[in-house]
């Protein structure tokens, strides 16, 4: 067993996993896994920068995470940062703010490499799975990329493209300094032909309609799977390995878009952090499906995070 600490930083949330893990056995062991809603990508699409009030945000998630893993005893830190970090002019300020905090230099991957974490990630405890047919496409729905990934026993081909919950929410819901409550039919419809388009760059490289399983993974999809499911809690046992029908995913994204913020709000499991952004998440999922032509989604809460642990271990 070696015990490992990976941190995930992407544009809309940030978050760590401490387990223990074991490469002979290919178990992994949770001691502490946690996410905070921080935003950092906040603007950046229009800016090119990181607001400095999304920097903090950041930075004293960080130092939460410092003190759980200097309490739990990791012996090796990776730090993966993601799609907003990589676009940012003054992504500089935000690896000194990281070194300072947590002593390791954040790695701003590639999407490639992205997409990679991912797959392992979400595939390790699927693959002997009898039920479940192969290639997985694995679609990891952030909040400034979506990252594609096919594959079997490993990656066949991978496409992040720069399509996310936070990035359209900003792009075409954002108005008069907030978010249309809830979107026009232009805004859903120029939001619908943007992600088109992304699906299309990403069908340059990754098969879609190839895949004999789509696996989910990402706020987004487990949001909108702990809603399909009923639940009156957010509960990761339940939500993890569920399998939610194209038909009730689009029931769902048509409740989100037609939404107000307020309703959004009352739903029991939704995240306060995603109560803007999840419209645009859940209609970037049914896109996905409804293109690669997934009856359903199989719902996975073991991700990059899960990838990044297991890069560590060995």
């Amino acid at each position: 067993m070696k015990r490992v600490a990976a941190i995930d930083c992407g544009t809309n949330s940030i978050r760590l996993l401490v387990a223990d893990a074991d490469p002979a056995t290919g178990e992994l062991k949770d001691l502490d896994r946690r996410m905070q809603i921080v935003r950092l990508g906040q603007g950046v699409d229009r800016t090119g920068r990181l607001a400095p009030e999304a920097l903090e945000r950041t930075f004293s998630a960080c130092r939460e995470y410092a003190a759980v893993i200097k309490g739990l005893g990791a012996e090796q830190v990776r730090f993966v940062a993601t799609s907003a970090s990589r676009d940012a002019e003054n992504r500089e300020d935000f690896v000194r703010g990281v070194v300072g905090i947590l002593g390791v230099e954040p790695e701003v991957i590639t999407g490639d490499q992205e997409a990679e974490f991912s797959f392992n990630g979400a595939t390790k405890e699927l693959t002997g799975r009898a039920d479940l047919e192969r290639p997985f496409l694995v679609v990891d729905i952030g909040g400034g990329s979506t990252e594609f990934v096919l594959g079997s026993d490993s990656v066949r081909a991978a496409r992040s493209v720069d399509v996310g919950c936070v990035r359209m929410t900003e792009r075409h819901l954002a108005h008069e300094g907030g978010i249309s409550d809830p979107p026009s039919p232009g805004q859903i419809s120029a939001m619908k032909t943007d992600i088109a388009a992304a699906l299309d760059r990403a069908e340059e490289t990754v098969p879609l309609s190839e895949a004999a399983t789509l696996v989910g993974l990402a706020g987004s999809v487990t949001t909108v799977a702990a809603i399909a499911l009923g639940l009156d809690r957010y509960d990761s046992e339940a939500i993890h390995h569920s399998r939610i029908s194209l038909a009730k995913v689009r029931e769902i994204t048509g409740r989100l878009l037609s939404s107000t913020h307020a309703e959004r709000a009352a739903i029991p499991v939704m995240h306060p952090g995603r109560v803007d952004v999840i419209a645009a998440g859940a209609l970037v999922l049914l896109s996905i499906m409804e293109r690669s032509g997934a009856d359903e989604v199989v719902v996975s809460e073991h991700d990059i995070l899960d990838g990044i642990a297991w890069s560590i271990a060995g």
